[in-house]
């Protein structure tokens, strides 16, 4: 049963993919990406990650989508670029990637695999450790609060300070847009 939701949201995703990228529609590719965040924070969640889910949907559907539409709010909605020649080398880049990165998964152990590389390495030690050191009863939140502490804080820091630069660039361009508009009115004659 797991399996066919894990087709259905891949397909979805795909099927998103290839709409955002046709798309002229600036406006509607911002919806779609947000879509698409979504969609990916429940494939998360089906695999389990609830707590990359979380963050998905939080600052890909959420902070993601506010920020891309708050700039589109300065611009154009339709792409400028309706009459561009396609880029062949451009898709060779990309499948050349895509190859890659599918030949890397091969080397992957299988999923769920308890013999996994990753599952015997500090995995054993912190739920072993965590009930008696911490005393929360969240495995997750034990490890990301506690052990994984600056990690955490280090990540939360590089979120913020993106969001404070992208605030500031949409602040300064709406300044600057203000400032050249009140110019163009003073050399008509007239007053804002």
């Amino acid at each position: 049963m797991i399996d066919v939701v894990h087709i259905f949201l891949f397909t979805f995703l795909g099927i998103i993919a290839i709409a955002i990228i046709r798309l002229r529609d600036l406006f509607a590719a911002v919806m779609l990406m947000g879509i698409f965040s979504l969609l990916s924070g429940s494939l998360f969640t089906v695999m389990d990650a609830v707590d990359v889910a979380f963050t998905e949907a939080a600052v890909g559907a959420g902070i993601s989508t506010v920020l891309m539409l708050a700039t589109l709010s300065l611009t154009s909605s339709m792409d400028s670029r309706l009459h561009e020649r396609p880029r062949p080398m451009a898709l060779v880049a990309v499948v050349l990637t895509g190859a890659a990165l599918v030949y890397a998964t091969f080397d992957m152990p299988r999923y769920g695999d308890p013999t996994a590389p990753i599952h015997h390495h500090v995995a054993d030690d912190y739920i072993n450790r965590a009930s008696s050191e911490i005393g929360v009863p969240n495995l997750v939140t034990a490890i990301l609060a506690s052990y994984r502490g600056y990690d955490t804080w280090g990540e939360v820091t590089v979120i913020f300070t993106a969001c404070v630069g992208v605030l500031m660039l949409l602040g300064g361009a709406r300044t600057y847009y203000r400032w050249r508009h009140a110019d163009d009115s003073s050399e008509r004659g007239g007053t804002r």
